[in-house]
């Protein structure tokens, strides 16, 4: 069962494909001990890839790449994209940039994507979780002053939910630790299956 995935690793070592402190915190839901080893190839979108496969797409690329290293444990590789329109808005490039994604998402709604791919025996299994999340309309002097707590500059989109950013949602629809960047319930029911458990 989802409580106990520690018993159905049978010895089997769990690698976190990710250096993401946010879902190194969200993986101790699931598992007590874990190796984090981050994926080092270059990011490469397959051309024509539509914006909402994106994640998934690379969370499948780290996953095979740190999988190579550690053949014998139970990989997890994870993505996640902000996307308003057809536009994903990645991390900021600067604090101009920021401003212009915050902009963009005041008022109105977006999608958060995680891709998660997950290979274990020589199986892989890849999934795709979206939270739709709704900003309140934001005044230029507090998108300035969110921008001047430094928080933004490593996050998708520019802002987390879990921290400063959460004031500056007015709701979202579905998984908030999907926003956050792990899907740990739907991660959860996964592995459970694919290490043998009962549900």
């Amino acid at each position: 069962m989802i409580f106990e995935l520690d018993k159905l690793l049978k010895g089997r070592q769990v690698v976190l494909a990710s250096r993401s402190p946010r879902r190194q915190e969200l993986l101790k839901l699931l598992f007590e001990d874990f190796i984090i080893a981050p994926a080092k190839g270059e990011e490469t979108v397959p051309e024509g890839a539509k914006a909402n496969d994106v994640s998934r797409l690379l969370a499948i690329q780290k996953c095979r790449e740190v999988a190579a290293q550690y053949p014998e444990a139970l990989v997890i590789g994870c993505d996640t994209t902000v996307i308003k329109g057809d536009e994903i808005l990645g991390k900021p490039a600067d604090a101009a940039d920021a401003a212009r994604m915050l902009r963009l998402l005041s008022g109105s709604e977006h999608k958060v994507i995680s891709g998660v791919c997950v290979t274990v025996d020589g199986r892989e299994e890849s999934f795709s979780v979206e939270t739709t999340v709704k900003f309140r309309p934001l005044t230029d002097n507090e998108i300035a002053a969110y921008i001047n707590t430094g928080e933004p500059m490593d996050k998708a989109g520019a802002y987390g939910i879990q921290e400063k950013g959460g004031l500056l949602v007015s709701g979202f629809n579905g998984d908030f630790f999907n926003v956050v960047g792990l899907p740990v319930e739907q991660l959860a029911a996964r592995l459970d299956r694919l290490l043998g458990g009962e549900g």
